[in-house]
């Protein structure tokens, strides 16, 4: 049950979620706070990363170049059909070497499927399960070859927030 073009905003954020669900607690690109765990299982046409649970995080990776980057300012999922409520407040940014880049709202409110690994963070167990995913997201061009930085902040309006800045060496 996949209702979206893969390559789609909506299509890149449900796979966004599977992709975090693909991993355990104790790999997962969200919860790691170094950039160790930033290659696990990416799909080979687009590089996601991974914002936090709440709070700010600094990753250092080397990427593959060739790819665009694809990641949320801030987001949120539900799993078992549960609907998102609006979430007027919100807001995010991201900026790539310094310079801003643009966020656009993505709202994949069909029901997709997440196969998750055991205590993953996503949908907490093993199996298939209905998910919803809105959010704040940014598509960045494939980078040149070099260093770059990649900086990416966001809140619920109501005091959650999360901020991610990614050193990046891309090959």
């Amino acid at each position: 049950m996949f209702p979206y073009e893969p390559g789609s905003p909506e299509g890149l954020a449900a796979r966004w979620v599977q992709w975090v669900a693909a991993s355990g607690p104790f790999r997962n690109p969200v919860a790691d706070d170094t950039g160790r765990h930033a290659h696990r299982n990416q799909p080979g046409d687009v590089w996601f990363l991974a914002g936090s649970f709440g709070g700010a995080v600094e990753r250092r990776c080397i990427i593959p170049g060739g790819r665009p980057l694809f990641f949320p300012a801030f987001n949120m999922w539900c799993p078992n059909g549960t609907h998102i409520p609006p979430l007027p407040r919100a807001t995010g940014e991201a900026y790539v070497d310094d310079e801003p880049h643009p966020v656009e709202v993505i709202d994949a409110a069909e029901l997709f499927e997440v196969r998750g690994v055991f205590r993953n963070p996503v949908t907490g167990r093993r199996g298939a399960v209905g998910m919803r995913v809105w959010g704040l997201w940014a598509t960045v061009a494939p980078l040149a070859p070099g260093q770059h930085q990649v900086r990416f902040h966001g809140t619920d309006g109501h005091g959650f927030r999360v901020s991610a800045t990614y050193d990046l060496v891309v090959i």
